[in-house]
């Protein structure tokens, strides 16, 4: 017990005199002025270009705005115009389409990209760089007039099916049935950030849970669904969450293959193209930034749910 009371008295500094207590205070208050410092860049990010404009987003919501008049407070009335607005609603149906096929689209293929880079083929650095370069490169405003081109008219689809004896004349990214589907393809085409992380998963999972389930006599199948999509299922719903909040904030795609418009039809008329569109063509931020926090609170639902539904299906082995 004294051995005890020793210790605790070290502990809480009742061997040290006032002196001694006062300049470790003093030491201390010094380190947490240091740790200030160093953290004082990141706070005025912080405060200055992320709660700031927050909380002005949040006033402009209940306002009408132009950006050269000064706002008018109008209550909820951007609310209530929001639930009339039928292209807000096409925004929607177009945004959840693209959100709903596409993120489980990526994650099969990035799944089974990695699942064939684990099998440790010869130069996997190489493949691994080439497979995540899409990623890289699949939102920027050259792929995007590239997949334009080739899914146009005269592109390299067409010339492909020409090729074959097809007689192709669709513009797929100018026909209002098929447009979709292209940004589909090309969010499908961008599954390297995935993969990467998939195949660091896959390299994480214990051997001797393989060794186990060949020794019972499992063929390839069942161990793939009995062992590796459960112990993997933390990287699958890692990436689901990463994918599904990327997805919903896509824009450029829509905003070069349609012209900023849209179209055809509003067959690609994104969210956030249609944010875009009221608050910097029509000069009506007041809706933008109820629009901007409609998308946050749509975003937040999706991940909450992610997330209650994950104790149903993510499995930790601890």
């Amino acid at each position: 017990m004294s051995a005890l009371s020793e210790l605790s008295k070290l502990r809480t500094g009742g061997h040290q005199t006032p002196e001694q207590r006062a300049a470790r205070r003093k030491e201390a208050s010094r380190d947490n002025r240091a740790g200030y410092a160093f953290l004082a860049p990141w706070l005025v990010g912080l405060f200055a270009f992320t709660l700031g404009p927050m909380l002005a987003s949040l006033y402009l919501s209940f306002t009408d705005y132009n950006l050269i008049q000064s706002p008018n407070f109008t209550g909820f009335d951007n609310i209530v115009r929001m639930l009339g607005d039928d292209r807000l609603h096409q925004s929607l149906r177009v945004t959840f389409t693209y959100v709903l096929v596409g993120v489980p689209l990526q994650l099969i293929v990035a799944l089974g990209i990695a699942l064939l880079l684990n099998k440790g083929m010869r130069g996997l650095p190489f493949y691994r760089s080439v497979f995540y370069l899409p990623s890289m490169l699949g939102g920027s405003v050259a792929v995007s007039l590239l997949w334009r081109q080739i899914f146009g008219t005269d592109g390299l689809i067409n010339q492909l099916l020409r090729a074959l004896g097809v007689d192709a004349t669709i513009g797929y990214v100018s026909h209002p049935d098929y447009a979709l589907w292209a940004l589909i393809l090309l969010h499908v085409w961008t599954f390297g950030s995935p993969m990467v992380i998939f195949l660091a998963g896959l390299r994480q999972i214990p051997t001797m849970y393989y060794e186990a389930a060949a020794l019972d006599g499992a063929n390839s199948r069942k161990i793939f669904l009995r062992v590796t999509l459960p112990l993997l299922s933390p990287i699958i719903f890692f990436n689901l969450v990463l994918q599904v909040i990327g997805a919903f904030q896509s824009f450029t795609q829509a905003f070069i293959v349609s012209g900023g418009s849209g179209g055809p039809s509003d067959s690609t008329l994104f969210y956030t193209l249609y944010l875009y569109e009221r608050g910097f063509t029509n000069f009506q931020m007041g809706y933008a930034s109820a629009m901007a926090w409609l998308l946050l609170v749509i975003i937040a639902a999706f991940t909450a749910i992610n997330f209650f539904a994950a104790k149903y299906w993510v499995f930790y082995d601890d």
